[in-house]
């Protein structure tokens, strides 16, 4: 078990620095830019920030790493429009991305939040790291705030955006998950065999009840801990090989089901 807890402590200190680099490139439809970085995870989310006048920034887009060629040192962008800080009050520029804008990625990556089955899982390894944890309770006020008992992944997206949360850790079947909070892309898997204790739903949290909207998606309460989060995962990973392969060989007949999402099989 000692093993074990290095091996989550070394895990998880591999997220934390916030990547920067210039825009190299953008196509004509300023929905995919390029930019030279020495190591990126495709699935890193950020934002590209414009240079208005001297001393004076703006954020122009949100910025997800689609790909990354190891040997030009080249990541390509996906871009699109950055809502985080929508203010009528002010007024709207008519900026645009141009080659030379600076590419945040990575950012708020040095908190998280993890989605634990038990109290005993999620001591186990929040204990251990020292990532700035947001607790599950915070969480569980914004789902029921949104009338959500079933966490959606737009939840996910708020507590980003409100908590400037940047990844999320789910763990599922002594594995887990690092998942980039907005785009959910999955980034790493760690090995984590702990004993999982009694299983709470819809995640370990302190608070009892979480507010029901009457109707509409995320309004009813999930019945399975491991079926629901991995069906998360493979909407947002559709086609992740290694994802596709867990759920495959998977004890769980609910959880092979899965399987029917991902869009290019093995």
């Amino acid at each position: 078990m000692k093993y074990i807890v290095l091996f989550l402590i070394f895990g998880l200190s591999l997220f934390g620095g916030v990547l920067k680099s210039s825009i190299l490139s953008i196509n004509t439809q300023k929905t995919e830019a390029t930019i030279q970085i020495e190591q990126v995870d495709v699935g890193v989310s950020g934002f590209i920030v414009h240079k208005i006048a001297e001393g004076r920034t703006v954020i122009l887009n949100n910025a997800v790493v689609t790909k990354f060629d190891k040997n030009s040192k080249t990541a390509t962008l996906a871009l699109s429009e950055y809502t985080a800080l929508v203010n009528n009050s002010l007024p709207n520029g008519r900026w645009q991305i141009n080659v030379g804008d600076e590419a945040v990625l990575a950012f708020g990556y040095s908190r998280g939040l993890l989605i634990a089955p038990s109290e005993e899982i999620y001591y186990r390894v929040t204990k251990h790291s020292k990532l700035q944890w947001i607790h599950p309770d915070i969480f569980a006020t914004i789902l029921s705030f949104n009338g959500h008992p079933t966490p959606l992944r737009e939840d996910f997206t708020k507590l980003s955006i409100s908590s400037s949360v940047g990844l999320v850790y789910i763990y599922l079947d002594k594995k887990l998950y690092t998942v980039d909070t907005k785009s959910f892309k999955i980034i790493a898997v760690i090995d984590a065999d702990l004993k999982e204790g009694k299983v709470k739903l819809p995640f370990y949290t302190r608070i009892q009840e979480i507010d029901a909207n009457w109707f509409g998606e995320g309004s009813n309460e999930i019945k399975e801990y491991e079926p629901y989060y991995y069906k998360l995962l493979a909407q947002a990973n559709p086609n992740n090989k290694k994802l596709y392969k867990m759920l495959k060989n998977s004890t769980n007949k609910r959880v092979r089901e899965l399987v029917e999402i991902f869009n290019n099989g093995e």
